[in-house]
């Protein structure tokens, strides 16, 4: 695969089913990187095959209305400045009907259970804000109060309000806001009886600086509102049909932790239902719903060693995975009699499945890509007591190649048996790619997951991709030990930049977007009021000396290693200023080093940039791999 090849790949995302089971609509995504796009839009699969229900270029977010004969989703116009609003079409086909116009777009829509209802977030300008003109608001002097002011890939937050909004599906009557206040809202989920939607709001006087979020509900009627849930890491809401609150997340929110779903019982005491597996439940970054319901049964994600699947979970706790193996799910959709989901595997991208009684079947053929793909092998390695899973990828042939290891973001995320277009551009140019879930990864559990937290910071971690590395050359002898380079982003910028201070034997790396000096990071990071302490266990005023013996900036005086910084210039999870000081440290040592920006990105940049800069990204990378490595 080469960075060409990016707009040839065909992502299926975000299935819906309908109550009945027989059709399913999803998001179907390209890349246009002449137009600097993606192309979004809503295909149907039902009995007659599959074909685009939707024309637009940015459709996301179906969700069936109860009676299966509507949609609902988010609409982005063509223009670059259009944002995305809430809209309405029939399954049977048609124009589509915009039911918002908010100055700011609309998230996160949900329809009611007798269907004449949607709740969306509206977001628009606080006070002082609305009615300027651009010119006048980029100029004004910005007043701030509290944090977060800015978020990761939403930009400046100070400035706008997300708020509930309770829609006509029809059209016939404006938007109704729901709650008062200034406050922003998000992740609504109706009651079954129509009367109440939860939500997550953080409301502490402190907010943003004490971990986690509150959890709400509010009464239609009265516009009452009352605390749903303890404070938490809340990512999902979610009625059972009788009415009783499910939510996924973490509580207490001052720790490292699974992801795991809890059911608020009538006496307000939570159940923990899933705290049994020693698994995180996972959320969809498509925006599949995570918490599903078949009866009062319920449906949801499930991290497992690299692999995640659909989970049943019965109300007594008893659970049982149902869309499993060596394969990654990327969201699904449960119906009574059959589940429909997306999947990918190491050697093919994407399609959309249907499991019922037993029997597995493919529904798109998106993923028969005509370029030459790499199924890579699996293995696992014991570190210090500790099993860890490693994949391999090798360009065919049968020479020697330069090895490239590389390191996952989070550091709680997995590496896993999908496919991924990073591993497949790096064979394509050559490269031997080994990366592995080192201790502090998810998907073994909390005590591995926490192993990095404290004193195990760039501890556990060194010794474990040492491990791995190591496991990988006596396995590969195509693997040159001569010739090895390192890369990563965000935490595994920081693993990165931690190695090349301390190791010699690499001969290239790649420090993306990354985690280089704590005490500046708690000052500047969108999450910086929280994640240092969680990690390190230092904080302000105390963990000064404690976050710096950790920064890799500390060691910058011993880096040899021809070193490429790749980040982007509106990243607020790990502000541009990381790069910027440690591409200083390294060329007043006479270090090799490069530092490439990418103007109006954020931290999402490999993920979901804009097409030619993730493509002229990958060209870098390899450029600066041949440099040093062939």
């Amino acid at each position: 695969m080469q960075p060409t090849d990016l707009e040839r790949l065909v992502v299926p995302s975000d299935p819906a089913v309908d109550p009945a089971g027989d059709r399913v609509v999803f998001v179907r995504t390209t890349m246009d990187v002449e137009e600097d796009r993606y192309v979004r839009s809503l295909w149907i699969a039902d009995g007659g095959g599959v074909r685009p229900l939707t024309r637009g270029i940015g459709d996301a977010a179906p969700r069936f209305a109860p009676d299966g004969r509507h949609v609902v989703f988010l609409r982005r116009g063509e223009s670059k400045e259009a944002k995305p609003q809430v809209a309405v079409i029939s399954v049977d086909g048609g124009e589509a009907h915009v039911l918002t116009d908010f100055p700011l777009g609309a998230e996160g829509a949900e329809w009611s259970s007798d269907g004449k209802r949607v709740v969306a977030v509206g977001v628009r300008w606080r006070e002082g804000w609305d009615g300027l003109e651009d010119e006048e608001r980029s100029r004004r002097p910005r007043r701030i109060t509290a944090h977060p002011f800015r978020f990761d890939n939403k930009g400046w937050t100070h400035d706008r309000i997300r708020s509930l909004y309770v829609l006509a599906a029809d059209g016939s009557d404006a938007p109704r806001r729901v709650t008062e206040g200034d406050f922003d809202e998000e992740l609504p989920s109706w009651s079954p009886d129509g009367g109440t939607i939860a939500f997550v709001s953080d409301r502490d006087p402190r907010l943003g600086i004490v971990p986690g979020i509150d959890a709400w509900e509010v009464d239609l009627e009265t516009g009452s509102l009352e605390s749903a849930l303890p404070r938490g890491r809340w990512q999902v809401l979610s009625y059972r049909p009788d009415g009783l609150l499910h939510a996924m997340g973490i509580v207490p929110a001052d720790r490292i932790a699974n992801s795991r779903v809890y059911r608020r019982e009538p006496t307000g005491s939570l159940t923990d239902l899933t705290g049994g597996l020693d698994r995180s439940t996972a959320s969809f970054a498509g925006g599949s719903p995570s918490l599903q319901w078949v009866g009062n049964v319920l449906y949801t994600g499930y991290e497992d060693s690299g692999s995640v699947g659909v989970l049943r979970v019965e109300p007594d706790g008893a659970s049982e995975v149902v869309i499993g193996g060596t394969r990654v799910v990327g969201g699904f959709a449960a119906s009574p009699d059959r589940i429909h989901f997306t999947a990918s595997t190491t050697d093919a991208p994407a399609d959309l499945f249907v499991a019922e009684g037993g029997v597995e079947r493919r529904l798109t053929h998106f993923g028969n890509v005509d370029f030459p793909v790499c199924g890579g092998a699996h293995f696992t390695v014991e570190s210090e007591g500790c099993e860890l899973d490693v994949w391999v990828f090798l360009p065919e042939g049968e020479e020697r190649v330069p090895l490239l290891l590389n390191i996952h973001g989070g550091p709680a995320a997995q590496y896993g048996h999908g496919f991924f277009d990073e591993f497949q551009i790096y064979v394509g140019g050559g490269y031997g790619v080994v990366a592995c879930n080192p201790r502090g990864s998810a998907g073994k559990g909390e005590e591995f997951m926490c192993a990095v937290v404290g004193d195990g910071w760039g501890l556990v971690d060194r010794a474990d991709v040492g491990a791995v590395v190591s496991e990988a050359l006596r396995r590969y002898p195509r693997l040159d030990p001569d010739r090895m380079g390192v890369m990563g982003g965000s935490y595994g910028g920081f693993l990165t930049a931690w190695l090349i201070g301390q190791e010699d034997r690499w001969k290239s790396a790649v420090v993306e977007r990354a985690l280089l000096v704590w005490n500046s990071f708690a000052g500047t990071s969108d999450i910086g009021a929280t994640f240092p302490a969680e990690y390190t266990g230092g904080d302000h005023p105390d963990g000064w000396d404690s976050w710096w013996e950790k920064s890799p900036l500390r060691l910058a005086d011993r880096v040899r290693t021809p070193t490429l910084l790749l980040h982007a210039e509106d990243d607020h999870r790990c502000p541009i200023e990381q790069a910027e000081q440690y591409f200083m440290a390294l060329l007043k040592q006479g270090v090799e080093v490069e530092m490439l920006r990418f103007p109006g990105e954020s931290h999402e940049l490999s993920r979901s940039g804009a097409p030619k800069h993730r493509a002229e990204r990958f060209e870098a990378i390899l450029d600066w791999h041949a440099r040093h490595l062939r």
